[in-house]
């Protein structure tokens, strides 16, 4: 009679345990069944929020709900990248993670308050924007060797402008002292429009940036690229090499926006967004709109993504170490 019972009891937890997991597959079957929340950890405006619009838009009509952009700006990106970390995994709030989020803050705060590698899901990364290294007209150097030659005649004369301190451009700027061997003196600034104007002025004689904020000025003549941070040249500066082809691979990463969610996301949830955000990334609006800024779609696998995070981390980790940079 005992061995009855205990077999009923037996029966009827795996019964609830079936039917849990079977609700559970129907719930997510239907997902999403509400707006979603898409928290970008920048202010409105910049490439991280032009970015994040312009999918949140396609990928709310591919899955039938409203995206929804939220901004939580501050820190370089740690305050809402450490929101989103600490959302339930549900589907119902995503992110977007930058280079700087996910390969510099890593490096340079001591105290972050998330795990760029642990405590996210990856979706996929959205596009990649190329950087460039340019200078002003004044400086006596028409490419990167005549530029490189004159840098090590004169160490520390030329300075280079940064959007602060710990920024892509400030890491880039240092990674190109490395690669190079040569010693330039950093200037940062509060953002990389008061660092384009003296760049522009020049006040600081060479520039890193993304492409689409010093184009302009570049096609206008007012600063001379040397080189590109892309896997191949960029059609709208033909003429100008990648680093890669310059002899300094190590500087030629773009800078990248992706998509993510908290840990622990599950796998579903997971294929349906990469699935859905892959399309969105494949309808020629929007590749038109990304190139527009001098983007380029990605759309690589959850893996692939999760592997990017763990090679940016390292390489800024090395330079962070190498060029002393911590930030409180």
């Amino acid at each position: 009679m005992q061995r009855r019972n205990m077999l009923r009891l037996l029966a009827a937890a795996t019964g609830a345990v079936a039917a849990g997991l079977s609700l559970s597959a129907a719930a997510q079957g239907t997902y999403p069944t509400k707006p979603i929340t898409l928290v970008v950890p920048f202010p409105a405006g910049g490439t991280t929020d032009i970015v994040a619009r312009l999918v949140a838009d396609k990928l709310g009509q591919q899955l039938g709900q409203a995206v929804v952009v939220d901004n939580r700006g501050g820190a370089g990106g740690s305050i809402g990248t450490a929101f989103l970390a600490k959302a339930a995994p549900d589907g119902y709030t995503l992110g977007i993670a930058t280079a700087s989020t996910h390969g510099i803050n890593p490096a340079v705060y001591p105290r972050l308050a998330y795990d760029a590698t642990k405590d996210f899901t990856t979706i996929t990364n959205l596009a990649s924007v190329p950087n460039v290294m340019s200078i002003n007209p004044a400086v006596k150097a028409t490419d990167m060797k005549s530029f490189i030659a004159l840098a090590k005649t004169e160490p520390n004369k030329l300075a280079y402008g940064s959007a602060g301190n710990g920024s892509v451009s400030h890491m880039m700027g240092e990674l190109f002292k490395m690669s190079s061997k040569t010693e330039l003196l950093h200037v940062p600034y509060k953002g990389v429009g008061p660092a384009l104007n003296d760049a522009l002025a020049n006040q600081v004689q060479v520039l890193f940036d993304n492409l689409p904020s010093s184009l302009p000025f570049i096609e206008g003549g007012k600063l001379r690229a040397l080189a590109v941070a892309a896997p191949k040249r960029v059609p709208a500066l033909p003429n100008v090499p990648t680093f890669a082809e310059l002899g300094l691979p190590e500087v030629n990463d773009a800078s990248w926006f992706g998509l993510i969610a908290p840990a622990n996301l599950p796998a579903d949830l997971q294929n349906k967004l990469h699935d859905a955000t892959v399309k969105v990334l494949a309808q020629p609006e929007v590749k038109a709109k990304l190139e527009k800024l001098g983007a380029v779609p990605v759309g690589n696998t959850p893996a692939q993504f999760a592997a990017q995070i763990k090679s940016e981390v390292a390489k800024n980790k090395r330079i962070a170490g190498a060029a002393k940079i911590s930030l409180d």
